[in-house]
């Protein structure tokens, strides 16, 4: 059975008011507190991990910056992983997402809520204004998620490119960069099945401005995609050897 029909089910009692007080929410986000519609996102996701048979571990959550901007950089596995982050990070964050994932119904509902943006790939002076919006956010003391590679590895564990663009909202805005090794994420949503699936989650150290101040936007995508690749390593190491 396909994972998301299996979600559904196991909270069919919930679903409908869950759904319409998301919607609400969605339709006048500046009635509500960001904290309140962000608490209902993670109810909402917790449920569904829950009943998708999906045994999540998180780790350094406490990575995290408790007050001020920062921005999450997380390698991208596949379409769970927007999901997982958001249901375990406990500050409100918003997202940079291409547009075909902005449009989807649910997504797009959760976009709204969290002030998140729609990044068109193909079109610079729209990718520009959106990484100047994410920056004054970040500076006004929010937190964002971007995925450097752009789209989804679909090399598993692997990790194509980062873009160095990617971290402009970064060193623009001078805030700390919090890194997130996501491991085994592509097996919740991005393969066929229901069956019980073990990911992992690990927000890694923060990277201070005054650590990479110096590096071009490519020298920090480098930093940034070394400490992913070496986290994600020693999480699968004993899968490679055995």
């Amino acid at each position: 059975m396909n994972r998301i029909v299996t979600m559904v089910l196991k909270n069919l009692g919930i679903v409908p008011g869950a759904w319409m007080k998301l919607c609400r929410y969605a339709k006048h986000p500046e009635q509500y507190s960001e904290e309140e519609m962000y608490r209902h996102i993670q109810f909402i996701l917790k449920r569904a991990i829950q009943g998708g048979n999906v045994n999540l571990t998180v780790s350094g959550q406490e990575n995290i910056p408790a007050e001020g901007g920062f921005m999450l950089y997380a390698n991208h596995q596949g379409m769970f992983d927007v999901l997982a982050i958001a249901a375990t990070c406990d500050r409100p964050i918003g997202a940079v997402l291409k547009k075909e994932l902005y449009n989807i119904p649910f997504l797009h509902q959760i976009a709204l809520c969290t002030r998140s943006y729609a990044m068109d790939r193909e079109d610079v002076r729209q990718s520009l204004r959106v990484i100047q919006a994410v920056t004054e956010e970040v500076k006004n003391g929010r937190g964002y998620l971007i995925f450097p590679e752009g789209t989804r590895s679909k090399v598993g564990n692997g990790m194509n490119e980062f873009h160095g663009g990617s971290f402009r909202c970064a060193t623009k805005s001078q805030c700390p960069i919090v890194p997130i090794a996501l491991v085994d994420c592509f097996k919740v949503l991005d393969q066929k099945g229901s069956k019980p699936v073990s990911v992992q989650i690990h927000y890694l150290p923060p990277i201070p401005y005054e650590e990479y101040r110096q590096l071009k936007p490519t020298q920090v995508a480098e930093l940034v995609k070394a400490r992913i690749g070496e986290k994600i390593r020693q999480c699968t190491e004993g899968e490679e050897n055995g």
